[in-house]
């Protein structure tokens, strides 16, 4: 007896089912993070946004305080309300690379 042809092609081989995996899995997880959409999206905004006015604010506020009962040539609140922006900032970036790194490892899980 010899085998057919057409039953050699229809058995499913490691690299088959491998691949159907990696696709089922990848669609299980685009559903689940499906629901991050569209309010994932304006929640990070907000996470961001309140990363840098809450340092600004308490720089100002700190510096206002400073002025009021040091009293110097310079002002205080200016350089403090730089330094708490240049710290929002510094932690804005900080929120956005480490989610950016965790897009790119899921994405190169999925590659996988």
């Amino acid at each position: 007896m010899t085998d057919d042809p057409p039953n050699e092609l229809m058995k499913p081989g490691p690299s088959l089912s491998r691949e159907v995996g990696a696709k089922a899995a990848r669609k299980l997880r685009a559903r689940r993070n499906s629901a991050q959409g569209v309010w994932y999206g304006l929640g990070m905004m907000g996470l961001i946004g309140w990363s840098v006015v809450i340092p600004t604010l308490l720089g100002a506020a700190l510096g206002i305080w400073l002025d009021r009962h040091y009293p110097g040539k310079h002002t205080w609140t200016l350089a403090l309300l730089v330094a708490g922006l240049a710290i929002g900032c510094l932690n804005a970036w900080h929120w956005v690379a480490k989610e950016d790194k965790e897009i790119h490892d899921e994405q190169e899980d999925n590659d996988e």
